[in-house]
């Protein structure tokens, strides 16, 4: 297949996670141009391509003069921006002609998710969103048990996820709720969100929340349960003041127990009479950026089509409404 020439939008400090694993992709790879209106990071994006020996593409701070000057020069793009910038770019980006991941949560409103999925729909074009764990090796073996029934049925999910978000997002766009759409659980909380619905494999179908923002603008702790429409029952839980980041997901069946993290890594299963879990023999996992290539060139089904971000969505805002009622049960509107 040709070298993708890839356009990133933002160079923030996710931004730079991603390059640094795309700056080791050069068989598939190349990075043609950044957009960045911030001159901090793109200073601290120059430095990596510096480290991978590789030349700095030019940086054009401005999205529109970026899309009339590199339009032609760019086959796909990352959107790696704060949210409520990610529906205009990604939308402008689909118009040109151009295959885009975009982080999570792929938009802020279920409204402008289902106008992104009509516009994928009349353009033709690949839109993916970067859902590690959906678009990890973990999981495309997980769904794989559970889908070809090895495991029997879900009979019960429990997830969560802890950081210390609330320190480190302090004064940041992340917890300004018209620039990021929520707090903890719509930030890192996404990957928690999002997996839920992958691993039942078909809709939430109603929820029970309660939110704390804890003196924050946003939301940073959150507590939840959830049945699914076919009577699967969900335990959340969201905690953005921890000292420590990690997270749990375990999945209960019939014929044995699945354990793995929000973010993919590592995945465990323990067999009925088995005495614990062990580790299952995966390849590695070579981040988002490497699953989107495998899926513009057909060599596996899209895992994060934006389907699975109006999913998300609708979750969420399921989520903010129990909370705004006081934990009464609401239903997931249907996607």
């Amino acid at each position: 297949m040709p070298i993708c020439r890839l356009g990133i939008i933002g160079v923030g400090a996710m931004a730079r996670y991603h390059i640094e694993r795309i700056l080791t992709q050069t068989d598939t790879t190349r990075i043609t141009a950044l957009c960045e209106p911030n001159p901090e990071h793109y200073r601290a994006a120059l430095k990596l391509f510096e480290a991978a020996g590789q030349p700095a593409p030019p940086n054009e701070p401005d999205f529109k003069r970026f899309l009339r000057k590199y339009a032609d020069q760019i086959d796909a793009a990352f959107v790696i921006t704060p949210h409520a910038h990610h529906y205009a770019q990604v939308k402008a980006l689909l118009e040109a002609g151009k295959d885009v991941l975009v982080e999570k949560p792929m938009t802020v409103t279920a409204a402008q998710a289902k106008k992104l999925i009509e516009l994928r729909d009349r353009t033709g074009r690949l839109l993916a969103v970067a859902f590690n764990a959906s678009m990890s090796p973990a999981m495309e073996h997980a769904r794989r048990l559970l889908r070809e029934g090895a495991l029997g049925r879900i009979l019960g999910i429990h997830v969560a996820v802890w950081q210390n978000w609330a320190q480190f997002t302090r004064g940041t766009w992340r917890q300004a709720p018209k620039v990021s759409g929520g707090g903890f659980m719509f930030d890192t909380g996404a990957h928690l969100l999002n997996l839920v619905a992958d691993v039942l494999g078909e809709p939430v179908h109603e929820v029970a929340a309660f939110m704390d923002n804890q003196g924050y603008p946003v939301d940073i702790l959150t507590a939840a349960i959830a049945r699914s429409r076919s009577g699967v029952l969900v335990t959340l839980h969201g905690c953005g003041a921890a000292p420590v980041t990690d997270s749990d997901m375990k999945i209960w069946c019939e014929r044995g127990v699945l354990e793995m993290g929000v973010w993919g890594g590592a995945l465990h299963v323990q067999w009925a009479g088995e005495p614990a879990p062990r580790v299952v023999d995966l390849p590695p996992d070579r981040g988002v950026w490497h699953t989107f290539l495998r899926v513009r060139n057909g060599e596996i089904e899209n895992p994060t089509p934006p389907e699975v971000g109006l999913r998300m969505i609708a979750l969420w805002e399921a989520l903010k409404k129990s909370a705004a009622r006081g934990g009464k049960v609401v239903k997931v509107a249907t996607p």
